[in-house]
């Protein structure tokens, strides 16, 4: 299996990888074709494929801040059980954010994600994809080492229509596992800057933010 980095969308992966979006996640989820070509192109912005034989069978996009020293898991698509792609793709990211880090003079302090929670919202059907079932991929989170940030969660939905999306959680990874709070500060910082291209954000968004903004740290639960 080989890991390839998508960094245009004239690549004739990327069409593979954006139709596997499609098929996977819920509309306002997704970005449209054209709106790829900046990310695309952003060398902050890590889109990368699991290509076996030939076919897209995988995905992952991520990022690293260098100021926060953290990283940003955007998604991870598994196409097909039984060829080992989220591990693969679980090893090969962190590979990739460890070297980034070490360019940095740093070591990875963690990783945010966003994570559904079925026990609240059961409709997401991921394409019929058994490993992208979201019960699962929540029990693989965990296995990780994900926590979850005990806050009420929102976000803004990528149609940039002003909606909040619920049923997620913002989980985060430390490297370190006897980490088991985050400063509010980072948190607030790293939403900011996250969802700065977005500019039409909800009202519970802007709320939720200042909620975080009058304390001094946020609790780690396991999930």
């Amino acid at each position: 299996m080989e890991y390839r980095r998508i960094t245009n969308i004239q690549d004739p992966l990327f069409k593979q990888m954006h139709q596997f979006m499609q098929d996977v996640f819920p509309p306002e989820e997704v970005l449209e074709f054209d709106l790829w070509k900046e990310p695309l192109e952003d060398p902050g912005i890590r889109v990368f494929v699991a290509v076996y034989e030939g076919k897209v069978v995988g995905a992952t996009e991520y990022r690293y801040y260098e100021d926060f020293n953290v990283a940003m898991t955007d998604f991870t698509i598994i196409g097909q059980a039984g060829l080992g792609i989220g591990r693969f793709l679980a090893q090969k990211r962190l590979e990739d954010l460890n070297s980034l880090a070490a360019a940095n003079g740093k070591q990875l302090y963690g990783m945010f994600a966003e994570i559904y929670d079925p026990y609240r919202v059961e409709h997401f059907e991921f394409g019929g994809i058994k490993p992208m079932d979201p019960y699962v991929r929540r029990e693989v989170l965990s296995h990780l080492g994900y926590k979850r940030l005990d806050f009420p969660y929102v976000h803004p939905s990528w149609n940039n229509d002003g909606e909040a999306v619920t049923g997620l959680d913002l989980c985060f990874l430390p490297m370190n596992d006897n980490v088991d709070e985050l400063k509010t500060d980072l948190i607030v910082k790293f939403l900011k800057r996250y969802y700065s291209v977005l500019s039409n954000k909800p009202k519970s968004w802007h709320e939720m933010i200042e909620t975080l903004e009058v304390k001094d740290t946020v609790t780690l639960l396991p999930i």
